[in-house]
């Protein structure tokens, strides 16, 4: 009995917190320490104390995080409650990233939630202004007055970046692309503000250049193209580029928003897609960016011939470089010229046989030729129901190619859709040519089964 009265008044106890409004930050205990910080740095003896700036920067680095230190992407929201000790102050109907979620309204943020889970939040008051920045301040002076102190600095350091780089991940959560490269490009900063981080993550100005440009690209300001050119343009110095390489597409889009002010930038735009196709010959994103240019009405950007050009020496000099055969193929794509987008990837599997995307493609650039032909045959003006017949075996014989290619890509690859849709309807338009009804109704049943519709 006694064990059931604990456990009821236990409950009780729970119901009574979460009832209450909460979130409890004691800024006068901060503003307090603060002051007293201030008292410690203007004292002669004590200012030349490397331990003196080092409490400061942990002081800064504590009212910069406290608000929405007990915060986490994809939190449970009861928990978060649970946490905090009570009910936000209003609940509210919102909207994020094209979702109807809620607004959790608490003193220092707002939360918003979807599916009891916490997806984004935003700091709604500080403690006190620019803490990360005093916090990195505080921290070199320490390490200034004492480089013996470099092991406490830098830990303090990474607190004050991983800290911002949070900041920014959230930020970009809730698409707040400006907020979010400024939390980026702070991190980084953390790290690199003095001697005693050796290694600063260049990774973290790509994000930020990243952000710097999705928030150009919405708002076309000519300052964020340049921001985010910068963030990456350091981030190059330093050896860094993402596995893909989209660093130079990005780099390119920020050098091209910036044409208004000065067209050089066109160039430097051409340039960053040049480098970057120079050592990452297969990225769509690079190979469009340079189609697009090569074939816009912007002046002085050169002949699309020039590009083909370009990739023609490089394979000259690695003939066997599949990548760069793909590139190439690519790009006689966007210029319609099949012919030699299908003569590329035929080098792609002659190189490597089993390379899914090569058969893949094969397939795709011959349908998308004999559409073209095909388009151009019921344009065309004759004289005789025999020639119009002519044109069309032409066309039969083009789409005939593309199946043994489809076939091989499934074979390679049989759980996947695109390829089945693509030769199952490619059969079913060449029915009336031996065996191809029964490729059809093969590859049908494959395609509905794989659909999940029978």
């Amino acid at each position: 009995m006694k064990k059931m009265i604990r456990m009821a008044f236990a409950a009780l106890l729970l119901l009574a917190v979460s009832a209450a409004s909460a979130q409890k930050v004691n800024r006068t205990a901060f503003l307090s320490r603060i002051e007293k910080s201030d008292a410690d740095i203007a004292d002669p003896k004590k200012n030349t104390k490397a331990a003196t700036w080092i409490n400061r920067g942990k002081l800064f680095y504590e009212a910069a995080a406290e608000p929405t230190k007990n915060l986490f992407l994809n939190t449970d929201a009861a928990l978060l409650k649970m946490t905090l000790g009570g009910n936000p102050s209003a609940t509210n109907a919102a909207e994020l990233r094209g979702q109807a979620c809620e607004e959790w309204v608490y003193p220092y943020f707002t939360a918003y939630v979807l599916d009891n889970k916490v997806i984004a939040w935003k700091q709604t008051q500080l403690i006190v202004e620019d803490a990360p920045a005093k916090a990195i301040a505080a921290y070199c002076k320490a390490y200034e007055l004492d480089p013996k102190s470099a092991a406490k600095v830098k830990a303090g350091l990474q607190q004050v970046s991983d800290f911002c780089s949070q900041a920014g991940d959230v930020a970009g959560s809730r698409n707040d692309y400006a907020d979010a490269a400024r939390s980026y490009r702070q991190a980084f900063e953390a790290q690199s503000a003095c001697p005693a981080f050796d290694q600063p993550n260049p990774e973290l100005l790509f994000y930020a250049g990243y952000m710097y440009t999705m928030d150009a690209s919405e708002n076309r300001n000519p300052e964020t193209y340049a921001a985010g050119a910068d963030c990456f343009n350091k981030a190059l110095d330093l050896g860094y580029c993402d596995e893909e390489g989209n660093l130079y597409y990005f780099l390119f889009h920020c050098y091209y928003g910036q044409k208004a002010n000065d067209p050089e930038f066109v160039i430097r735009a051409k340039d960053a897609l040049l480098q970057g196709v120079e050592k990452f010959p297969k990225n769509e994103r690079i190979l469009e960016g340079l189609t697009q240019l090569y074939t816009s009405s912007e002046d002085n950007v050169g002949d699309p011939a020039d590009l083909v050009a370009l990739l023609d020496n490089a394979i000259a000099s690695d003939p066997d470089n599949a990548d760069l055969w793909f590139g190439r193929g690519r790009i006689f794509y966007a210029l319609n010229n099949y012919d030699e987008s299908i003569a590329s990837f035929k080098k792609i599997v002659e190189l490597q046989p089993e390379r899914f995307d090569g058969y893949y493609y094969l397939g795709v650039f011959y349908t998308i030729k004999g559409d073209a032909m095909n388009t151009e045959a019921n344009q065309k003006q004759r004289s005789s129901q025999a020639a119009y017949e002519e044109d069309q075996k032409a066309v039969v014989e083009v789409y005939k190619q593309a199946v043994p290619y489809f076939e091989k890509a499934h074979e390679l690859r049989p759980d996947d859709v695109d390829t089945l849709e693509y030769v199952k309807s490619l059969c079913f338009r060449l029915r009336d040519e031996e065996g191809m009804q029964d490729k059809y109704e093969y590859y049908n049943a494959l395609f509905k089964k794989a659909k999940g519709l029978e």
